[in-house]
């Protein structure tokens, strides 16, 4: 089974000037496409955008929750030795094995359940 670590960076917000794009579309793909580019040269391949909500303080008692457009990108890892501990990495690891299945529960005997008397309030005790 392969093994994957994840990297998650924000998504550009702005276009990339370069001689011939004129368009804010156009601009805004050349920013895109030269930062897949970089990362597919490391080694990264491109999963999917994502908008993620993210709680922000707004004043000093206030917060509101804006969007973060994010990318995220995956690569298989080489060595299956285990991790270094405080590092950030994330990994698709295999399930867990399903929780044992028990049986029925035991049938109570036949018969009536005990009969309760009223209830009593706490506060008539004192």
């Amino acid at each position: 089974m392969q093994r994957f670590e994840f990297k998650v960076i924000p998504a550009p917000k702005r276009g990339e000037r370069a001689r011939g794009v004129k368009t804010t579309e156009d601009r805004f793909a050349l920013a895109l496409t030269t930062l897949m580019n970089q990362l597919g040269a490391e080694g990264w391949d491109y999963v999917r955008a994502d908008a993620l909500p993210c709680e922000e303080r707004v004043g000093l008692t206030g917060s509101k929750t804006t969007f973060q457009n994010v990318l995220v990108f995956r690569r298989v890892i080489e060595s299956l030795a285990p991790i270094a501990p405080g590092t950030t990495r994330l990994l698709l690891q295999e399930p867990l094995p399903a929780a044992r299945r028990l049986g029925p529960a035991e049938v109570p005997a036949p018969g009536n359940a005990p009969a309760l008397g009223p209830a009593k309030s706490d506060l008539a005790a004192e």
